[in-house]
C-alpha cells in the first residue's frame, strides 16, 4: 500500500464524516438525512463525529485494503486518524451549520 492511498483515504474519511455529522451539505441533503434517521440507531451514529467515521473508514478501507488483514488495521486507522484530525483543528476552523 502506498502512503498516498493512506493519506488520501484518511483526508476522504474525515472530509465525509464531517460533511454528514455536522454540516447540511448541498441542498441541505445531510441535513435532511439527519432529520430523516430520527433518534434510532442511524440517527444516534449521525451525532457522532467517532461513531460515524468508523463507518466511513470499513468502507473507504474496503476500496484501498488489498486483503483482510490490511482491510481492518487500515478501517480502524482511517478512523483513529480521522478523530485525530477533528480533535487537531481549531474549532473556529471546522466549518459547522448554523442550528
Amino acid at each position: 500500500m502506498v502512503l498516498v492511498e493512506v493519506l488520501v483515504g484518511l483526508l476522504a474519511t474525515w472530509r465525509v464524516t464531517h460533511l454528514l455529522q455536522a454540516e447540511d451539505g448541498p441542498w441541505d441533503l445531510s441535513l435532511r438525512l439527519r432529520r430523516a434517521a430520527g433518534d434510532g440507531f442511524l440517527g444516534r451514529m449521525l451525532d457522532c463525529f467517532y461513531c460515524l467515521s468508523l463507518w466511513i473508514s470499513a468502507a473507504i478501507a474496503t476500496v484501498i485494503a488489498r486483503d483482510l488483514a490490511e482491510g481492518v488495521l487500515l478501517w480502524l486507522a482511517l478512523s483513529g486518524g480521522a478523530s485525530v484530525l477533528e480533535r487537531a483543528l481549531p474549532a473556529e476552523a471546522r466549518y459547522t451549520e448554523d442550528p
